[in-house]
């Protein structure tokens, strides 16, 4: 049970209330993800990270500004023309599984920020990882770890 102050006027009564249903619908409440995660200081994907380079280098390397693609609302760094043409013609190919979160985390149904330098290139798709320790745990279990993440994703993506 809880106890109103009998001193409270209408309109503090009312920001009460209406803060107890907040505090309390809250843990009901899920909000979906962003798609593509690009982290707290940036806009870019892959925190200005060219994916191209990923399939075509096997090595994460910075994307340069004077070649950005607009894709799923947010802004991708290449660094080249000729990465950011690969990426146009197929973004689907090179953008990162479960949005460019922590592919080891999401298997457990969390959104995780990631680092760009730990990556796996997998049946030609690109999972990246928070950490490289962590993509060493991944590496060792990466098809389990994929089949978990999966359901995990779409869940996550449709806010359920």
């Amino acid at each position: 049970m809880i106890i109103v102050p009998a001193t409270l006027s209408l309109t503090k009564l009312l920001f009460f209330i209406s803060t107890l249903f907040l505090l309390l619908a809250l843990p009901a409440i899920s909000a979906a993800v962003e798609p593509v995660y690009t982290g707290f200081r940036s806009q870019y994907a892959i925190q200005g990270y060219d994916t191209v380079a990923y399939f075509t280098q096997n090595q994460a390397v910075r994307g340069d500004t004077e070649f950005q693609s607009e894709w799923q609302d947010t802004l991708w760094l290449f660094s080249s023309a000729k990465h950011k043409a690969l990426f146009d013609a197929n973004p689907e190919a090179y953008a990162p599984q479960y949005g460019g979160y922590c592919a080891y985390a999401m298997a457990d149904g969390k959104a995780v920020r990631v680092d760009p330098t730990a990556f796996s290139v997998i049946d030609d798709k690109l999972y990246l990882n928070f950490s490289r320790r962590i993509q060493s745990r991944w590496e060792a279990d990466s098809s389990s770890f994929i089949e978990r993440a999966n359901p995990h994703w779409m869940t996550l993506l449709s806010g359920q």
